[in-house]
């Protein structure tokens, strides 16, 4: 008689963390894939909300100028800009801190309720009337600040989910968000601006504190907390001592390192010319976000002007060539294995696109669309890639031996000193725009020149790699072993090894 089989074991239930997402404690055990899916989806919907929520401004710029006291000067409309920027920046240095600290999810989700708020508190100055300087522009230092949760808190929830020689292509594929949210934010505001504007601002603050209850509810920064991994990580008090940590280490099982702080992080190689670089390229890509609907209101293209609206929907296509610089710029540096080379090639062909962008662009719609995406694919190229893959190769670098709990600080540095570039930019343009736009183009040519040369030394060193890697990647493939080879990538002084 044939033995009836055994019953299967049921599989052991993989921890949970304690204070995890109400949103997943209710669903099915799921797959590391399905895990990782979902967190890109929600992170990449959370930054591309936070996007969204900053262009308004530039939308509504035309409008302000015409009809809103004070605003009838540009030099005033650059105030505000550089009042969000500004206080962005320097909070910058401070959410990275305590993003390495605090749980990201809810700190993420705080930043985007809390930002919602205060985008929408910029339109209400349309609904009561206000026509205070002071007022815009306290409203901006506080939604910069705000602001400031994002970027440290997706670069590292990222960063914690993916590793490996891929990242630059996945987060150059996921730093979509920043364009696809600049688009989502210019058509919104743009849709909006017909009702008044005030409503450009209260729509996108209302969409990003949404966005921000998905996030407290289904986002798990740590693949540890949902049974992916040896155990979860615990932050520690600064204040503990290494006899504390491994003692309770040992006897808890837990894995719980130390955060790094922002002079450790600095020591790290390649982090200061990596932030000197994207404070140039940065400058260039905010002075495009925040002045582009401005002056392609002010430009005759084909011979026609066109409306505040208008100039908002078209000025959506430079973030399109963004996408797809941001993606180009991912897979070449994975392919070359070459961040810093890649990003200084970017830089030097973006100086001939913005001359002749300037130059060429009025001379009809389809000459201004093809040479501004352009324009977007060389300038949001090495920007998406240096606030992306190289932030989370430096947050995760071997001279930190084994910390995994400085990748917030780290990109906060990289992308705080990018902000001040950020700040600078469009608050220049406020006064220069008064001389003519000759002036303002032939200053984003100079930023992005001095961005390209700051990494000439990395590119020195990458360079002998790049065409030693080609050789063997010939010699392996002649000898039927292509494939199997281990890279390096030189950041500052030391090798990081790309696993």
């Amino acid at each position: 008689m044939t033995k009836p089989p055994e019953p299967a074991l049921p599989s052991p239930e993989r921890p949970r963390h304690a204070d995890g997402p109400r949103g997943l404690r209710a669903l099915p055990d799921l797959s590391y894939n399905t895990h990782s899916a979902l967190v890109l989806a929600l992170t990449f919907l959370a930054y591309m909300l936070y996007h969204a929520s900053r262009k308004p401004p530039s939308i509504v710029k035309r409008e302000l100028a015409r009809s809103w006291p004070p605003f009838s000067d540009p030099a005033l409309l650059g105030a505000t800009d550089v009042a969000f920027l500004t206080s962005y920046s320097l909070g910058m240095f401070v959410a990275g801190h305590l993003g390495d600290r605090l749980d990201l999810r809810r700190f993420l989700a705080f930043g985007m309720v809390a930002s919602g708020a205060s985008v929408a508190l910029f339109g209400l100055g349309y609904f009561l009337g206000l026509h205070s300087l002071a007022f815009y522009v306290v409203a901006q230092v506080i939604t910069g600040l705000l602001q400031t949760t994002g970027w440290p808190s997706v670069v590292a929830i990222v960063g914690n989910w993916f590793s490996g020689r891929r990242r630059g292509l996945i987060m150059g594929i996921w730093n979509a968000h920043t364009s696809v949210g600049n688009i989502t934010g210019s058509l919104v505001a743009a849709a909006m601006l017909g009702y008044g504007w005030g409503w450009s601002f209260a729509v996108p603050g209302g969409l990003i504190a949404l966005g921000g209850v998905l996030v407290l509810f289904f986002l798990e920064p740590y693949p540890q907390y949902v049974g992916f991994g040896p155990s979860p990580i615990e932050p520690v008090n600064e204040e503990s001592t290494d006899e504390e940590d491994s003692s309770t280490a040992g006897g808890a099982g837990k894995d719980r390192r130390d955060a790094v702080g922002i002079l450790k992080a600095l020591s790290i190689p390649g982090v200061v010319i990596f932030a000197l670089c994207l404070f140039f390229a940065k400058l260039v890509a905010y002075t495009f976000l925040y002045w582009l609907p401005f002056y392609l209101g002010q430009t005759a293209i084909g011979g026609e002007y066109m409306s505040a609206a208008s100039a908002g929907c078209l000025s959506v296509l430079f973030d399109v060539g963004g996408i797809v610089g941001g993606i180009l710029a991912g897979f070449i540096s994975d392919q070359l294995n070459a961040r810093a080379t890649t990003v200084a090639i970017f830089m030097y062909l973006a100086i001939p696109s913005l001359f002749l962008f300037h130059a060429y662009g009025s001379t009809s719609k389809v000459t201004n669309i093809g040479l501004m995406m352009i324009c977007g694919l060389l300038v949001n190229g090495p920007y998406a890639l240096i606030t992306t893959a190289v932030s989370a190769d430096l947050g995760t670098h071997k001279s930190l031996k084994g910390d995994s709990r400085a990748l917030a600080t780290v990109t906060a540095i990289i992308d705080g000193a990018g902000s001040l570039g950020a700040a600078l930019g469009p608050f220049i343009t406020g006064f220069i725009s008064k001389k003519g736009w000759d002036t303002v183009f032939v200053m984003l040519a100079l930023c992005a020149f001095v961005a390209a040369v700051l990494l000439s030394s990395n590119v020195k060193r990458e360079i002998p790699q790049i065409i030693q890697n080609w050789r063997n990647c010939s010699t392996n493939t002649l000898s039927g072993n292509a494939g199997i080879m281990t890279k390096g990538t030189n950041f500052g002084d030391a090798k990081y090894l790309v696993t």
